[in-house]
């Protein structure tokens, strides 16, 4: 049995395996990319007197799908470095090298007779105990491997990613009656922990779960549209954020997936039922239509959508033609957006007697029955529906916590007033007292299954805060952070004001925490689960003050910030940050000074202050300066002018990681900090470098003065800002801004390599930032940002 995976290899390039492929290279396992030897010489090959025997050109396919991986968007690799970790093959030069690989994944054309050729070679060339995967989205993965060897079948299965692999969190696990337990139990735990993916156990029926509902429930949306004459953006209005879905909703996703890829998921179904579930999943004759005149979706420039200059149309399904896009507005939609909580919200759509509550109702209430009518067929309980739905669709709330959010008994009601046959799950359910799918109970989950709720059992890697906080007391709490017990001597300072924006009282909650960790525990992790880690300071409140030349006011917030992260610098237990999604200006300058970050793959880093026509005001440039300086491997021979010129055009150009990896190439993390590539174990990994760092006797760091280039450095900086400004690339005020910032960078007119403390780097900082804000093109740019979302270039 393969105990780790060293090396893989991907079988087939197309866009799900060279994502497949970029996906295990940016966890750091070398990936063999193999695809078709081509069969005829492009021109450009002639013309450099190539030939088909050369390697060159029998690699071609999938050394262009490696090259590929470097402009997608959004970006499969979360490193350019990465890309080394990959090499491209082919499936008749370097079959034997399978020889190599402990996994092996098969990602070629969706054809039940071309995958079993692949598979019988590779049982010829594998070695004994390597685990063979296809990740098929629907083809019988029992018939993949019939007629292989037995070693093959005890260590075949399905393994089926959603597209982008990167990003999608689903991974479907699919074993056969001949994969050995201990195979399934081992890619079960590699998918979750080192994958970092959420991992359902399906079973092998027509697209198995996700794909099987959520096919189902685009396909049931399509035939209601077109029997109630609902338009394609109406429809949109409504089927998304507004219960819980994707901002795409339906006809938007569809779009992105392509018509030609839903309709071959939909076929494969189609396929293998019948009866009334054949005709659900019979594609509607305009989609037909669309399919023949190439109108694919995003790929092809128009599908359900054609955007035509600024103006998005939608098409009408009856006449094929584009119209203005329209909206679905109700009386039911106006009461939900006044509702707090999505269960709240969705009862008062789904009861309503209008355009829209009847559009939601006849939609939901099919997917519900269907899920229901499943259960045991395509998976073993509501648990791995729901989290299929939730983890491959984006779902928020999965078919039976949907029930749930309605309420099972009064929709068993109406859906029994309707005449609609209700699954004898629900009967026996309600009949015997049980009036929900799961109930939570003293900080546990529980599901019902069987007539018994039983306990959810999560990996213990998977912190859920708000179970957390039912079964610890919250040590303090405010309106914009919680100090939380998370056992073992570590608290968590969460912070949870809108957008988790720092304001006072999540300054006041860290000097707190601080406070209460030197005194109490062990060490300190600042994180939350939140839709991001912090999108920085609270502008608004920032800028009202401005506008109020309440000038005095900023400074003592600003310096109470400033002296806030240097009370997480010096703590005397380790502080370690959790950063995740967003985690921009303020929310930068709250993990730089941190002992340790340990950040999500997902984390997308950076001080982008100049955006608002400011400069860092909590410490960022000096962090920032100082982490470039402790990465320099040589303190006597490291060119000090270089390390200021690197921080100048990080802060000025507002860069952004695009990953954790990136935001390391950044210096925003250095060599020892962490990224955690499952986001729903950051929390645990955190909390284990907390323990970690304590338990190895730590000690804070010795202050000491920093080196600076003073005034030559300063005019040196000046020259970069002031070439960008003579080339039009920024303006007056663009100017202005690099000026002060390379003032604070420079340590001001001091001269080169002049020591100074971290308090004078403050007070020049916080001097740059007060006379800016005061400035009324920075006002208007942060103005612009809180109404437009978006920076001004003025």
């Amino acid at each position: 049995m393969t105990q780790r995976i060293k090396k893989a290899a991907v079988l087939g390039s197309g866009v799900m395996g060279s994502g497949i492929a970029a996906h295990l290279a940016n966890i750091g396992i070398p990936t063999l990319l193999l695809d078709i030897v081509p069969k005829e010489l492009t021109a450009k090959e002639k013309k450099q007197g190539l030939t088909l025997a050369d390697k060159k050109v029998r690699n071609r396919i999938s050394e262009e799908a490696i090259q590929k991986l470097l402009k997608q968007k959004p970006a499969p690799l979360t490193s350019k470095q990465s890309l080394a970790l990959l090499e491209a093959g082919n499936f008749e030069d370097d079959m034997e090298r399978l020889g190599e690989c402990d996994w092996i994944i098969e990602v070629v054309v969706e054809n039940l007779a071309i995958k079993k050729q692949v598979f019988e070679k590779v049982d010829q060339y594998r070695k004994q105990g390597s685990i063979v995967s296809s990740n098929t989205s629907g083809i019988s993965v029992e018939a993949m491997a019939e007629g292989r060897s037995e070693d093959f079948q005890k260590h075949f299965l399905g393994t089926h990613f959603f597209n982008p692999p990167r990003y999608l969190k689903l991974l479907e696990v699919i074993p056969t009656k001949k994969t050995a337990p201990e195979v399934l139990a081992f890619m079960k735990q590699y998918g979750e922990n080192i994958l970092g993916k959420g991992v359902v156990e399906a079973k092998d029926t027509p697209n198995f779960i996700a794909n099987r509902i959520g096919t189902y429930g685009l396909l049931v949306t399509l035939q209601e549209m077109i029997k109630n004459g609902y338009s394609v953006g109406e429809v949109d209005s409504v089927t998304g954020p507004l219960i819980g879905r994707p901002k795409s909703a339906t006809f938007r996703t569809l779009d992105v997936v392509g018509l030609d890829t839903f309709a071959h998921v939909a076929k494969n179904v189609y396929d293998q039922v019948d009866g009334k579930e054949k005709e659900v999943f019979e594609v509607p004759a305009f989609m037909k239509e669309m399919l023949e005149k190439g109108w694919l979706g995003s790929k092809s420039g128009q599908g359900f959508y054609l955007k035509k200059g600024k103006d998005i149309l939608e098409l009408n399904p009856e006449t094929l033609q584009y119209e203005p896009r329209k909206k679905l507005k109700s009386a039911a939609i106006e009461m939900s957006k006044q509702q707090k909580g999505l269960a709240n919200k969705m009862k008062a759509l789904v009861y309503a007697n209008d355009r829209a509550g009847s559009l939601l109702w006849n939609i939901l209430t099919p997917v519900l029955i269907y899920s229901a009518e499943l259960l045991g067929e395509i998976a073993d309980d509501i648990v791995a529906v729901d989290r299929a739905m939730k983890w491959g669709f984006g779902w928020k709330l999965g078919p039976f916590e949907t029930w749930d959010a309605i309420g099972v008994g009064k929709s068993v009601e109406k859906m029994e007033k309707a005449g609609i046959e209700v699954p004898s799950l629900l009967k026996d359910m309600l009949a015997n007292g049980f009036t929900s799918f799961y109930k939570e109970e003293e900080g546990k989950r529980y599901y019902y299954d069987n007539g018994q709720y039983k306990q959810m059992i999560e990996n213990e890697k998977v912190m859920n805060l708000k179970m957390l906080k039912k079964q610890h007391d919250v040590i303090k709490k405010n309106s914009g952070a919680s100090l939380i017990d998370l056992g073992d001597g570590i608290a968590l300072l969460e912070f949870h004001s809108p957008n988790n924006a720092i304001g006072f009282d999540i300054i006041q909650m860290i000097n707190f925490a601080v406070d209460e960790v030197e005194k109490n525990y062990k060490g300190l992790v600042i994180g939350n689960q939140g839709k991001n880690f912090c999108v920085g300071a609270n502008l608004a409140m920032i800028l009202m003050e401005a506008q109020d030349d309440n000038i005095f006011e900023i400074d003592m917030v600003i310096n109470h910030f400033q002296q806030a992260m240097m009370k997480i610098k010096y703590c005397s237990k380790p502080v370690v940050a959790a950063p995740f999604g967003m985690t921009l200006g303020g929310g930068t300058e709250v993990c730089l000074p941190a002992d340790h970050i340990q950040a999500s793959m997902e984390t997308y880093m950076g001080l982008v202050e100049v955006g608002v026509g400011l400069i860092p005001g909590g410490g960022g440039n000096k962090e920032l300066y100082m982490k470039y300086l402790a990465s320099m491997p040589n303190e006597l021979k490291y060119d000090l002018q270089e390390v200021a010129n690197k921080v100048f055009e990080t802060i000025a150009m507002a860069k952004v990681s695009t990953s954790g990896e990136e935001a390391r190439e950044l210096n925003f993390l250095n060599k020892a900090d962490g990224v955690s590539v499952n986001s729903d174990h950051l929390l645990y990994d955190a909390k284990q470098a907390a323990l970690a760092l304590y338990e190895k006797g730590y000690k804070p760091p010795v202050r000491k003065k920093i080196p600076v280039v003073g005034e030559t450095g300063y005019a040196t900086l000046l020259l970069g800002a002031q070439a960008m400004y003579d080339s039009g690339y920024i303006s007056d005020h663009d100017l202005k801004i690099a000026k002060k910032l390379a003032y604070v960078i420079a340590g001001g007119k001091v001269p080169y390599g002049t020591k100074v403390d971290e308090q004078y780097l403050l007070n020049l900082e916080r001097e740059a930032f007060l006379s800016l804000i005061q400035e009324p093109k920075s006002q208007q740019r942060m103005q612009h940002m809180l109404v437009k979302g978006k920076p001004l270039r003025n």
